[in-house]
């Protein structure tokens, strides 16, 4: 557990990606089978310990420290873990017992022994291995480490042997299971994985934002255009009976769209979106988000929120991988393919036809109004390639929306802002009849630098009014300016409204809160 401990504290205060980068190839070098691949999972996220729980850690907190100390320190630090690290009593006994012997002791467990399994643990341990051995157990490691930057390290550790690429080991990642083994074996040189990549799940090709200036740099007919859907990026894959959606992320949500499955009867791989369509009309977000992370879906609402895939390149056509093909070829092969099946439930995403940047431009001003995200750019010679490569597909996303409100929550942040209060709630005024009052419509935790971070955290810590556990109630006078993509209505928010990707554009410190926006302004701006 040392090396896991050292590693996790470093990772935390790692200044970048390339610093996390070069801390967990050189772990993974270091530690032998199978800890490194105990840690790999915990990593990214594919260990599960289920007799563990936040409740538990609590629980054995409270036996043996005054509760009104545990609940002021866990205030203070704002982190579970931490503070239950530090305030753990410290004993005589220092053991480090392997990360493989942690995870067998507490697996398959129930909730009695693996408490006693993590006393007898949290007895023997210093409080750096005690952090580290609770963020194992629980899964919160939030040390800044995606499941791909970790798989980016591995690519990395195998740069020496031919075809251990990102690309391949996300490609076979999807039929292998800690503690890895058989990946690392073969990150050394040995020979690959015995993986069935049938259904498997394929790396997604993403897009970057696109620079305006780089326009005058680039020749509109090298590019296709089509519409920025307002749904999930999807990836279907079918094969000798078998049916699964993916994720862009690579989770899979079969079981929440029954009705997309059923209508999977090609044998083959597509890319898409994912969106809820009625009557030939794309559904607000909303609609498709009822769905999202269901295990069971009731009649009602496969009714209510049919669901509909919006083809935009084709992988695999039948056992024919044609990801390397010009995205010109595999277009054309996708509208062939998808004329021979007429699978139910899908069209194929159109072109947008322009001759000028100039042209284009126009047509992306009217985003907003028909209900797109944006524009695609993809160049007509690129090939599929997972992950996010400079240069063949560009997002040219419809200008954010902006509102002036109120902050009045924050929260406690996590990893390297446990100790800020950085997560902010955030109001708009509204009338009823006892007057104007604020209504919480959002909440935002990015936009502003490292200055402002403190000074907001300063600000807070002056100015609050109450207290509930982590969160404090703030005086409501503190105007921050929110950009979000859009907005719509919502029957789960009070206000009546949810904001799709609310960021924090600028503190408005000259501004009065009086001032601010009103909810009547808000609901104003939802399309349609």
């Amino acid at each position: 557990m040392r090396a896991f401990a050292d590693l996790l504290e470093n990772l935390l205060f790692a200044p970048g990606r390339n610093a996390k980068l070069a801390l967990m190839v050189d772990y993974f070098r270091r530690v032998p089978d199978p800890d490194r691949g105990w840690a790999l999972a915990a990593l990214t996220g594919e260990l599960s310990l289920p007799s563990v729980t936040s409740s538990r850690i609590r629980g054995l907190v409270a036996e043996r420290v005054d509760p009104e100390l545990f609940r002021l320190s866990y205030d203070y630090v704002g982190d579970l873990a931490e503070t239950a690290a530090l305030i753990w009593p410290e004993g005589e006994a220092r053991v480090s017992p392997p990360v493989s012997d942690v995870v067998a002791r507490l697996s398959g467990t129930g909730p009695v022994e693996a408490g006693r399994v993590l006393t007898e643990l949290c007895d023997a341990m210093g409080s750096s291995e005690r952090l580290a051995l609770i963020k194992l157990a629980t899964g919160g490691l939030r040390v800044g480490v995606s499941a791909r930057l970790a798989r980016t390290a591995l690519a990395q550790m195998g740069a020496g042997h031919e075809g251990r690429t990102l690309e391949r080991i996300e490609e076979l990642w999807f039929g292998l299971e800690p503690p890895f083994d058989d990946l690392f074996h073969w990150l050394e040189g040995g020979s690959a994985p015995q993986v069935d990549l049938a259904m498997a799940f394929r790396p997604v090709m993403l897009a970057n934002p696109l620079d305006e200036e780089r326009l005058t740099g680039m020749e509109p007919s090298d590019y296709v255009a089509e519409w920025k859907w307002d749904g999930i990026r999807i990836q279907a894959t079918a094969f000798d009976g078998e049916r699964r959606l993916y994720t862009r992320t690579g989770d899979e949500i079969s079981q929440s769209f029954p009705d997309v499955i059923d209508s999977m009867t090609w044998q083959g791989t597509v890319d898409g979106e994912l969106l809820v369509v009625r009557d030939g009309e794309v559904a607000p977000f909303a609609d498709l988000q009822k769905r999202l992370g269901r295990k069971r879906v009731g009649k009602k609402t496969l009714a209510d929120a049919p669901a509909h895939l919006r083809l935009y390149d084709l992988l695999h056509d039948g056992e024919t991988d044609r990801r390397a093909e010009p995205l010109e070829d595999r277009r054309a092969r996708l509208i062939e393919w998808h004329e021979a099946h007429t699978p139910a439930r899908t069209d194929v995403s159109t072109d947008v036809a322009f001759a000028s940047w100039e042209e284009l431009a126009d047509i992306r001003a009217t985003a907003r109004e028909t209900g797109q995200e944006g524009l695609m750019l993809k160049r007509r010679d690129a090939p599929y390639s997972g992950g996010r490569p400079m240069g063949p597909w560009f997002k040219w996303k419809r200008d954010p929306l902006s509102a002036d409100c109120v902050m009045v929550y924050a929260q406690r942040g996590h990893g390297k802002r446990s100790s800020f209060y950085s997560d902010y709630t955030f109001a708009a005024w509204t009338e009823d009849g006892d007057g104007l009052r604020l209504v919480p419509v959002g909440k935002a935790y990015s936009g502003f630098t490292d200055q402002e971070l403190a000074e907001l955290d300063k600000w807070v810590r002056n100015n609050t009014v109450e207290r509930y556990g982590p969160v404090r109630a703030v005086k409501p006078e503190i105007v921050l300016e929110i950009a979000f993509d859009a907005i719509q209505r919502s029957s789960r928010h009070k206000s009546g409204v949810a904001m799709r990707f609310p960021r924090i554009k600028r503190i408005r410190w000259d501004k009065p809160a009086a001032e601010a926006d009103h909810l009547t302004t808000l609901v104003g701006l939802i399309a349609g």
